[in-house]
């Protein structure tokens, strides 16, 4: 789904799960690791059912894995997506200090 580059609806919806702040925290959240949907109501102080409506805005951009085991299901951060991110940041950083071609007179 996610290559190296992104294209432009890729970027929009990657930046669009990352601006909500109650994704962002479960991002902050799943930072040190893979953790248990259980374990993240805790930590976030949310119910289940709106963290996984969170959940699933973040999975269907790319951001997040789930594996289940058992009764439950666990998150982790998807590393290819970040990467992706991450090297797209980078190519608009590299070419926003160059300059303009001269206008046609």
């Amino acid at each position: 789904m996610i290559q190296n580059t992104l294209n432009v609806e890729q970027s929009r919806q990657l930046l669009k799960a990352l601006a909500d702040p109650i994704r962002l925290d479960v991002i902050h959240a799943l930072a040190q690791g893979e953790r248990c949907v259980c374990d993240l109501t805790g930590v976030l102080n949310l119910s289940q059912s709106k963290l996984s409506f969170h959940l699933r805005v973040l999975r269907e951009a790319g951001l997040l894995r789930d594996r289940q085991s058992g009764r439950w299901i666990y998150y982790r951060l998807q590393p290819d997506a970040l990467a992706a991110l991450e090297a797209w940041l980078a190519e608009l950083r590299r070419n926003c200090s160059q300059s303009a071609a001269p206008c046609p007179s």
